[in-house]
């Protein structure tokens, strides 16, 4: 490997490219991370972690007013935005800071550069400095994908939520998906007007029927709107800066001062130099890898969401592991993508692990169908109509579980510990036998009929 400036060169400094990194110098190969905008990644410095913040935020507003029937009064509560939005970006950067931290003490040379292939083993830097490496492993994640209309570049995404200069009256979020659902929640919790737009009328495409239908029935008493089956004409800023909507060839707008393009994520691969290096990709730009992460390149890798495989912060991480046991530990390693839990973080929470009924049904035919229609212990006694849902789909006769769909409070705290019975293929018994830990809403999951 004498040949070469480094054994690895990581392009990418996010959750999967952090790990193979750290775990391929514990190996003792020499390793580079080239990382353009902050460690940490998608998932740390503009994603799921200052999301969950802002969630945990926006859940005050609910707790305030439940607080009453528990014996609280707060009087002249207000909420600041910029209060919030400072002690989120604060929170990153501390973050960002352990993951330097992190590759530093494990000697892997960080590079604040964009890197670009000019080869299997070449990469130059935004610097004009070229270095070789050995192997090469391509860790840059996703960006949010915009439509494109007049107006469309008046559109914010997901990375510009967490900058806002002040909290918007009214925000028009266009998408069906987890990220659109999850700011839904964020910002009507922050006391904004809230309408979804979607071009279809399915939201959460992939999740259970039952508990997407059950969250848009509490999302509408909650005050958020759904247009369904609508999309975007034109939008236009008027001198205030406000932003005029038109959507479905309507001459009457619909006024809001964020427009968020929520409508999914895309390979982050635009000035990568792939071609340069021979990589292919498919036809949605995503890097094409084998079981072990490789691409049609030897000497080149891929990890995460620039891959078409799961875009799951924790799939990254262990595919990243899985890249260096395999090439800088001799010990091949691949990873599971069976029974992967997922939550989405709307308002409440959803949480699923396995098939739902329908793949259930289309797979195995003859299924059971347990569940759980219950008010939270919380929200009765506050006086809260919201509902929580629990499914249990299991094979028959043989009564293995086949999935669980959950929505309510906590739902994907709950959720991670009974993954793994689903994982270990248990059965409906299993749980039957287990005694109810009361009072809680997890007993549920052992009482369900």
């Amino acid at each position: 490997m004498a040949d070469y400036d480094y054994d690895l060169f990581v392009i990418g400094a996010g959750s999967g490219g952090t790990r193979a990194a750290r775990v391929s110098a514990s190996y003792g190969a020499k390793v580079a991370v080239a990382e353009e905008y902050r460690v940490g990644g998608t998932c740390v410095i503009r994603g799921c972690v200052p999301k969950k913040l802002l969630v945990y935020g926006s859940h005050f507003s609910e707790e305030l007013e439940d607080g009453r029937n528990f014996g609280w009064t707060w009087d002249n509560a207000r909420f600041d935005w910029p209060t919030l939005r400072d002690h989120v970006l604060k929170d990153v950067d501390r973050l960002n800071k352990a993951y330097t931290e992190t590759l530093k003490n494990h000697d892997v040379e960080i590079i604040l550069e964009r890197a670009e292939l000019t080869g299997p083993h070449d990469i130059k830097l935004a610097s004009g400095k070229t270095v070789t490496a050995r192997y090469i492993l391509i860790a840059v994640g996703a960006w949010p994908a915009k439509a494109e209309f007049p107006g469309s570049e008046l559109m914010s995404t997901s990375n510009d939520m967490f900058h806002l200069e002040k909290l918007p009256e009214a925000i028009i979020i266009s998408g069906g998906g987890y990220i659109a659902n999850e700011f839904a929640g964020i910002f009507n919790g922050l006391g904004c007007d809230v309408t979804v737009v979607n071009r279809s009328d399915v939201i959460l495409r992939g999740y259970d029927e039952s508990v997407r239908d059950r969250l848009i029935q509490i999302s509408l008493a909650k005050g958020i709107k759904y247009n369904f089956n609508c999309t975007f004409d034109k939008i236009e800023k008027r001198d205030d800066g406000a932003l005029d909507v038109y959507m479905d060839g309507d001459d009457k707008p619909l006024q809001a001062d964020v427009v968020l393009a929520a409508t999914g994520r895309r390979p982050k691969i635009e000035g990568l130099g792939l071609d340069q290096a021979g990589v292919e990709t498919d036809d949605k730009g995503a890097i094409k890898v084998d079981e072990y992460s490789q691409t049609n390149v030897e000497s080149i890798y891929a990890v995460g969401d620039v891959t078409d495989r799961v875009q799951l912060t924790p799939v990254a991480i262990r595919e990243g592991q899985a890249f260096a046991e395999t090439v800088f530990n001799d010990n091949p390693r691949t990873v599971d993508y069976d029974c992967i839990p997922s939550a989405v973080f709307s308002q409440p929470p959803i949480a699923s692990v396995g098939l739902t009924e329908g793949e259930a049904r289309e797979k195995y035919g003859n299924i059971k169908v347990y569940s759980s229609d219950f008010r939270a212990m919380r929200n009765v006694f506050a006086d809260r109509a919201e509902r929580s849902l629990y499914k249990m789909i299991v094979e028959h006769p043989s009564e293995k579980i086949l999935g669980l769909h959950m929505i309510g409070p906590d739902a994907p705290e709950i959720l991670q510990a009974a993954a793994v019975a689903v994982k270990a293929g248990l059965t409906k018994q299993a749980f039957d036998d287990t005694v109810a830990l009361h009072p809680s809403m997890a007993e549920e999951l052992v009482l369900l009929k």
